[in-house]
Formats: structure tokens, C-alpha cells, sequence
């Protein structure tokens, strides 16, 4: 009788009740699990723990991962791609050089940032990445370095950076600085500089209790796109573009405003006459607009101004977190930039920067904690197994987590949550920090490796120790609350809420 009453209904209406009853078969009868992913189940994967854990992904992940032998994960769920997310250093060096061609970008990662980046040179494969690449690698030879150091980052530091901070230290009441917000628009200000050869003049006093209006964009791009990649279900975001309601509609107001910055720009280097750009034309964008259209043009420099305004303000930021918990740390960094100077008549010259050993391995153990990108995607091409056995599929996206390899035991040790700037320390001479160790791009991938390493690294470096340097001479930087800031990862990391600070003299 039940047999025939089965059989009458149609058997597409009982296929959810089959779905759910062989799903609680299976969540009872289970063993204990081997396999340190989440908990999945037939159809929906793993969307239940996913959803539940989305607020703290960063964490789930490296949890689960340091529980892994391989330091590999799967996470399969419904409505998103496999996702293979990995803190093993030969998987990281398999997929960013040894078999580099079989991990692109990818359509899927494209089509996430396609809207708020276009064909830039983050967001791009193929002939397209590699010729931007070729354009602005000659932004970064020694020559500009040199001339970066003592034409820009001079000027915006000493003659806009440091003011602002001693007007709040001479404030006779403590005033209360976000420090995040004031190295964010350094960095734009200076990326905008040398890209677009334009002072967006955000460092300035008197527009510091206002947001500027290009910057908040980015901020907003930024934030809306890291919501498209980490939505349970992919389609979701579609959807509300489609309608341009919630998040999309936020979205496409924030590119629409930086794209009429950008083209604004550009448009009033193309009214300069061909003299005035031989003459005053350095910057990346003159050199451009004479040889590419404008929508070229826009797309990278939109990369170049989003990968330099954020990174090293993010790493700036939780590095000077880290020595207000860490005073004996500042003090050493402050004694070795007092030798430098005293070598180099009481200045920072390009070349001085290089002897700062000990301040770059307290930014690169910073960056290890607290990486400017938590994460990074590629997407399979084709079959492949990575070299700690897990199988790739067609379309897999592939994930390399530099924040949670900074957190493995055996990558760095069982002091791996601490900040201990010696470990990245090779030779100490009298007191002179001689040598730094040569620790694999594959373990500490903060700036990609293999061919897509990031061409901006040592222009990073430079600026942030010339900064760090400048900042602590001359200040001292206190936390206004005991408590640990939050990192937020989003397509850049940053601090929740601003890191705020009391500002006071040295001497």
C-alpha cells in the first residue's frame, strides 16, 4: 500500500525528502572524521558551517587547516566553486611558478573585480598582464627609486605627514589621531603622485575631519567586491546588480565616482600641450595617455593606486599596533636608525634606507601576523595534483593563505602568534643588525612569488621604513585602548574602527 502511494507521486517531488532523509542517515551514522574540512553534506556541501562561520573565516580556515598533515583543505558547498585553500609552501610554489601557466586568474576572480578594477593589470591574464607589466616596470629601477626617496616621499612626509602630527602633539589636552586614517592618505596621496602625476592634497590639516571623497569610494569599492567573493551563494550578488539595489547599487556609485577622477585627470593631461609633458610628464599616466587609450589607461592606474594606497598603510598601521604593545622593540629600531643617520649627516638617503635591517624584519614579521592581503585565488585550467597529493579539477579555484601560513607550527615555530621580529635575523656584529635570512617568497608570499611577484616590493619597503623611521624620531605613538584592534581582511586588510592614538614628542 505504501509502495503504491510512493510510486503514484512524482518522483522529481520526492527528491528532497530522499536528499534530507539520506543526509540525516548520514550525519548519524558517520564516524569520527579523518579529514580536517568542514562537515559536508550531499547537494548544499558544506553552506551550513560555511554560513556559519562566515564572520570568521580567517580564522575557521587556519583552524582547520593546522589541523591538516598536509596544511591543504577542501571546501566544497553549494553555489560556489571547489575551493582548494592551502598554507603548504610547495603547493604555494607549484601554483605561483612551477606550473604558473595552469593557474590564472581566471574568469570567475575577473568577473568579481571586473566592474571596480576592469582589464587592470591585477585582474588580468595573458598578453594583457604581461604587457602592463612590461609598461611599469621601469617605474621601479634603482633611478626612480632614488628619485622617489628624495623628490616625493621626502616632500609629502616632511612637509605634510609630520605636520599634522605636531599639531596634535602640541595639543595642550591629548588629541586623539587615527593613525590609519593619516598613513591611508599618505599613501594615496603618493601613489596618486607617481602614477598620475596629481596631488590629491588628502594629507592636508584642514580636510582632516572630513572624508575625501575619492578615497571613501575606494574604500567602498573595496569593501562591496570582498562582499561578492565571500557571499554563501555566488549568485546572490548578480542578482542585486541586475536590480542595482543594496550592496550593487553602493558599488557602482563608488566606481562611477573614481572613474571620473581618474578621467578627469587624464583629460587635463591630454589639453597640455606636447611641451608640457616633455617637461614636467614623470609620472606614469603622461607616458600613457600619449601611447593608450583612456580606458587602458584608467583600468591600471585604478590597480596601481588600489595596491599602493592600501598595503603599506595596512602594514604601517599594525606595525606601529605592535610596537605600542612592544616598547623595547621601538627603542631598538629607534638606536639603529640613529647609527644610519649618524653615518649620513643626519638624513635618510635612498642608499641609508638599505642599512634599516632590523626595522624591515620587524615590518616583515608584521606583515607575517597582519598580512595587507589575506588571501589569494587562481583558478585550474586543467587537471593537476599538487605536489602534497591533492587532486585539482577543471575550474577548481585554488587558494594560497598567507595568513594562516604565518600561523603554522611548522612553518614558524611553537612562538608562531608572537611578534619577534630576531627570527627573520641572521647576523648581529657589535650591536649591528649585519644580515636579515633569506626566507622563501613560497613560505612568506605577502608580495605573490614566481612571475607575478609584485613589482612594487621594494618601493614598499622604502616607504614604509622611511615613514616608520621619520614618524618614530620624532613622536611618541600610544593606543588609546588596551584592547586588540580587529583585522578585517576585505580585498586589503585594515583595522576596524581606525587605530587611535595619543601623539606626544620624543624629546
Amino acid at each position: 500500500m505504501v509502495g503504491t502511494i510512493f510510486m503514484s507521486v512524482p518522483l522529481i517531488l520526492c527528491l528532497p525528502f530522499l536528499l534530507l532523509l539520506y543526509s540525516f542517515i548520514q550525519w548519524k551514522l558517520r564516524q569520527p572524521r579523518l579529514d580536517p574540512g568542514p562537515t559536508s553534506y550531499p547537494i548544499i556541501g558544506c553552506l551550513i558551517t560555511f554560513y556559519k562561520n562566515r564572520t570568521r573565516l580567517l580564522d575557521w580556515y587556519t583552524e582547520m587547516l593546522s589541523a591538516s598533515p598536509t596544511q591543504t583543505i577542501i571546501i566544497s558547498r553549494f553555489g560556489a566553486r571547489r575551493t582548494i585553500i592551502t598554507a603548504n609552501p610547495k603547493n604555494v610554489q607549484y601554483i605561483l611558478k612551477t606550473n604558473f601557466n595552469n593557474f590564472p586568474k581566471g574568469k570567475p576572480f575577473t568577473e568579481i573585480l571586473g566592474d571596480f578594477l576592469g582589464n587592470g593589470i591585477f585582474n588580468v591574464d595573458g598578453d594583457l598582464w604581461y604587457n602592463q607589466r612590461k609598461l611599469v616596470i621601469h617605474e621601479f629601477d634603482p633611478k626612480s627609486l632614488r628619485d622617489y626617496v628624495e623628490n616625493v616621499l621626502k616632500d609629502e612626509v616632511e612637509k605634510k605627514l609630520l605636520p599634522v602630527l605636531e599639531a596634535a602633539a602640541a595639543e595642550v589636552e591629548e588629541k586623539v589621531v587615527d593613525l590609519q586614517d593619516l598613513l591611508r592618505r599618505l599613501a594615496f596621496d603618493l601613489v596618486c603622485k607617481v602614477s598620475l602625476g596629481y596631488d590629491p592634497c588628502s594629507l592636508e590639516y584642514n580636510s582632516l575631519n572630513t572624508s575625501h571623497p575619492v578615497i571613501e569610494a575606494f574604500d567602498v569599492a573595496s569593501e562591496m567586491c570582498a562582499r561578492r567573493g565571500a557571499a554563501p551563494l555566488s549568485s546572490m550578488w548578480k542578482v542585486k546588480r541586475f536590480f542595482d539595489v543594496g550592496s550593487e547599487k553602493k558599488l557602482r556609485e563608488a566606481i562611477n565616482r573614481i572613474h571620473l577622477f581618474i578621467e578627469n585627470v587624464i583629460r587635463d593631461k591630454k589639453r597640455s600641450s606636447k611641451e608640457r609633458f616633455e617637461t614636467f610628464g614623470n609620472d606614469l599616466l603622461t607616458k600613457m595617455v600619449l601611447e593608450k587609450d583612456e580606458e587602458y589607461a584608467r583600468d591600471t592606474m585604478i590597480s596601481l593606486i588600489m595596491a599602493g594606497r592600501d598595503t603599506t598603510s595596512a602594514a604601517m598601521t599594525w606595525l606601529f599596533f605592535l610596537f605600542s604593545r612592544n616598547p623595547n622593540l621601538e627603542n631598538e629600531v629607534l638606536r639603529e636608525v640613529g647609527i644610519v643617520e649618524e653615518d649620513d649627516e643626519n638624513s635618510l638617503k635612498y642608499e641609508s634606507l638599505r642599512e634599516l635591517r632590523f626595522l624591515k624584519a620587524c615590518i616583515c614579521e608584521s606583515m607575517r601576523l597582519f598580512p595587507p592581503v589575506s588571501w589569494d585565488s587562481k583558478h585550474a585550467m586543467a587537471n593537476d595534483l599538487l605536489p602534497d597529493g591533492t587532486p585539482v579539477r577543471t575550474g577548481d579555484r585554488v587558494t594560497y593563505f598567507p595568513y594562516g601560513m604565518g600561523r603554522m607550527e611548522g612553518l614558524w615555530g611553537e612562538d608562531r602568534f608572537e611578534f619577534k621580529p630576531e627570527r627573520w635575523v641572521s647576523e648581529v656584529e657589535d650591536g649591528i643588525f649585519k644580515s636579515l635570512k633569506n626566507v622563501s617568497p613560497y613560505k612568506f608570499p605577502i608580495f605573490q612569488a614566481g612571475p607575478r611577484v609584485c613589482l612594487g616590493k621594494e618601493m614598499a619597503f622604502i616607504q614604509m621604513k622611511y615613514v616608520v623611521a621619520a614618524i618614530l624620531k620624532r613622536f611618541r605613538i600610544r593606543a588609546t585602548s588596551p584592547d586588540r584592534p580587529v583585522f578585517v581582511p576585505l580585498l586589503t586588510a585594515h583595522m576596524a574602527g581606525g587605530f587611535r592614538v595619543f601623539v606626544s614628542p620624543r624629546h
